[in-house]
C-alpha cells in the first residue's frame, strides 16, 4: 500500500488569520472534557487551543461543573457553558471535541452517540475516553478520530497497523489518526506517515495537546489538513525539546515549544 509522507510543507496550506478579521473569525471550538480524577487533560486541551483559536468554550458534564470554576482560577481564556446552553453552543461553534479526561459513565457514552447522529454537519474530533465505547457505526465523514494503539483496536476490533487506518476510514467513513511511534492518517483514499515526536511524549497530557492543536486548527482548516499539521506540529514541537532538554520535559513545556514551531514554521 503506497503511504506519502507528512513534511513541513503542510504547514504552506493552513489558513492564516486575515489582518482585518475580528474576533470569532479566525476559530471558535467547543471542548467537552475533564472529570474529577482527570481534570488535568481538560486544562492542557485549553491551555493548546486558546493558543491557536480565537474563543474556547468548554463543557464538563454537570458531576464536575466545580472543575469549571477551579481552572478558571488558573487559566481564565475559556468560556464556560452550562448544561441548557449546550446544544445552542454546539450549533454556533466550527468544531466540538470530545473525550479528555472523561469519566467512562453511560452519560459520556449517550454524549457521543448524540453528538455524532444528530449533529453530523458539525465537524467532531473523537478522543480519548470517548473512543473507549465509540461504536464505529456512528461515525460520520466530518468526524476526527485520535486513537493511540489500545483505542484503535478498542473501536475497530483490529490490529493497529497502518494498512488497517485506510481501511477503517473507508468503511466508516471520518479522519483516522493512529497515533504512536509513527503516526498515520486517512480519509478512507490516501495514507500519510507522519514521523515528527520522540519518546519523550509518551508522558500524561501530550495527546491532550495532540487533539486540542487538531481540533483548534480544524475550526478554520479542513479536517485532513488539520489532523496532518496538527500532528506533524506537535512532534515539531516535541523534538525541539528534545535536542535541549533529552527525554526531561512534559505536555507544558510541549504547549510552550509549539509557540516557537509556530512562529518559525507556520506565521
Amino acid at each position: 500500500m503506497y503511504m506519502y509522507s507528512i513534511d513541513k510543507t503542510i504547514f504552506e496550506q493552513l489558513k492564516r488569520p486575515d489582518v482585518h478579521s475580528h474576533k470569532g473569525q479566525n476559530g471558535r471550538l467547543l471542548v467537552i472534557a475533564g472529570s474529577d480524577k482527570f481534570h488535568g487533560a481538560l486544562m492542557m486541551t485549553v491551555q493548546t487551543a486558546s493558543r491557536i483559536v480565537d474563543m474556547v468554550y468548554v463543557y464538563t458534564t454537570p458531576n464536575n461543573r466545580y472543575l469549571i470554576e477551579d481552572l478558571k482560577s488558573d487559566i481564565a481564556v475559556f468560556i464556560p457553558v452550562l448544561e441548557n446552553e449546550l446544544w445552542n453552543t454546539i450549533e454556533m461553534v466550527d468544531a466540538v471535541l470530545i473525550g479528555p479526561g472523561m469519566a467512562e459513565t453511560e452519560e459520556t457514552v449517550d454524549l457521543v452517540k448524540i453528538l455524532l447522529a444528530k449533529y453530523a454537519h458539525k465537524k467532531v474530533i473523537v478522543d480519548a475516553t470517548a473512543m473507549w465505547h465509540l461504536n464505529p457505526a456512528w461515525i460520520n465523514n466530518n468526524t476526527i478520530l485520535t486513537p493511540h494503539s489500545r483505542e484503535f483496536e478498542q473501536v475497530y476490533k483490529c490490529k493497529p497497523v497502518p494498512e488497517h487506518v485506510k481501511t477503517m476510514a473507508i468503511e466508516y467513513g471520518g479522519i483516522v489518526l493512529l497515533k504512536g511511534a509513527y503516526d498515520y492518517v486517512s480519509d478512507g483514499k490516501e495514507l500519510w506517515e507522519n514521523r515528527t515526536g520522540n519518546v519523550g511524549m509518551t508522558k500524561g497530557g501530550t495527546g491532550d495537546v495532540v487533539s486540542g492543536t487538531i481540533a483548534a486548527l480544524s475550526c478554520t482548516n479542513d479536517n485532513l489538513l488539520a489532523t496532518k499539521a496538527g500532528i506533524h506540529l506537535v512532534g515539531l514541537a516535541g523534538d525541539e525539546l528534545h535536542k535541549t532538554y533529552g527525554t526531561f520535559y512534559n505536555a507544558e513545556d510541549v504547549i510552550q515549544s509549539l509557540g516557537v514551531i509556530w512562529k518559525k514554521l507556520i506565521i
